[in-house]
This record gives C-alpha cells, structure tokens and sequence, in this order.
C-alpha cells in the first residue's frame, strides 16, 4: 500500500495495491500491524452513506471524544475535506482536501481532532468509513462548511447552494466553536 502525507501532519491518502487480471480485481484494505505504524488507531465502528449528487454532509467533529475516519468509496466520486481543530495545533483551522472514487479505491485517514465533511460529485455515491471511537450524538458538532475562513474551494456544480440536512445548514464558524477538553481516547 502506498502512503501520501500532506502538508498538514495527520491525515493521509492510503493507495491499495491493486491486482487485475481477466475476472476483475483484488486488493487488500489494511492490515492492523500496518495502521498501527502508520499512527491509525483501533477502528471501531463502521459507518456507509448514501447520497445523491449535490449533498453535502458536515463538517462534523465529536467535541470530549473524537473520532479518527478511515474513508472510501464504494460508488460514485466525493470532494472529502478534513479540517484541523486540535487544541493548540500549529495547523489549526486549516484543511486538506481528496478527490475519492470507487476508481481510485484510495482511502482517506482523518485523524481525531478534525472536522470531516464531504460533497458528492457523482450521480449517487455510497460512502464507508470505519471510526476509532462511536458515534455519540450528543458529543457532536459542527462546523458551518461555508465560513470563509476555512477557504474550502467546494466544488459546487453550476454554482448552486448544496443540499444540507438541518443540523448541517446550522453549523457554526470556526470563531464560535466550543470545542472543550478532548479526550485522549481514540
């Protein structure tokens, strides 16, 4: 598998091996031993969306106990964005973005402390991510995906405003977040 850091430390763009021949494909998605020493915690949840084109979903963050996402595509095409709100992060507040495809079948590592959003650039795309903490509902937050502050190019098609769930129209700005004490547990 190759491994692709970016300029911001933590997150990282995981490209599988891939294995073709004449009935299709294979490639392996990781090996604990191997997340281990790249810095990716035990994963403990799996998540998949689904979502038509135009959605946007986030960018959600858990506040006391944040959650580390490793995301790919299964269908479709995404614009995934990870935002840094570790406290006292020499990167705060900036970002990292990824073009994902089901073509790619890179996987996205979005470590603990960061805002994770993404916007679906195809007809339809399926979304699997496996977490390092659960969900808590309670602990969530998020992050009001157009504060210019951030300066997320979001890839908008036409120009038009994305399709929002409620919670995610009443994001906040990265001045106004309350992130409290996180917790060391990932």
């Amino acid at each position: 598998m190759n491994l692709i850091r970016f300029a911001i430390d933590g997150p990282m763009l995981l490209e599988p091996q891939v294995y073709l021949d004449e009935r299709g494909h294979f490639f392996e998605l990781g090996r604990v031993a191997r997340f281990q020493e790249w810095g990716i915690g035990l994963l403990v949840q799996d998540n998949q969306s689904g979502s038509r084109s135009g959605v946007l979903r986030g960018l959600h963050y858990q506040r006391h106990h944040p959650q580390g996402k490793l995301v790919r595509v299964l269908q479709g095409a995404i614009f995934d964005v990870a935002v840094d709100l570790r406290p006292g992060s020499v990167t705060w507040g900036q970002h990292v973005q990824v073009t994902l495809s089901e073509e790619s079948r890179q996987m996205f590592w979005v470590p603990p402390g960061f805002a994770h959003g993404f916007y679906v650039l195809s007809p339809w795309a399926e979304v699997h991510y496996r977490c390092t903490a659960y969900y808590e509902p309670a602990d969530e937050g998020v992050l009001l995906w157009s504060d210019p502050a951030l300066a997320i190019p979001w890839p908008l098609q036409g120009g038009q405003h994305p399709l929002l769930s409620a919670k995610d129209a009443m994001g906040r700005p990265l001045a106004q977040l309350d992130l409290g004490k996180h917790s060391q547990d990932t």
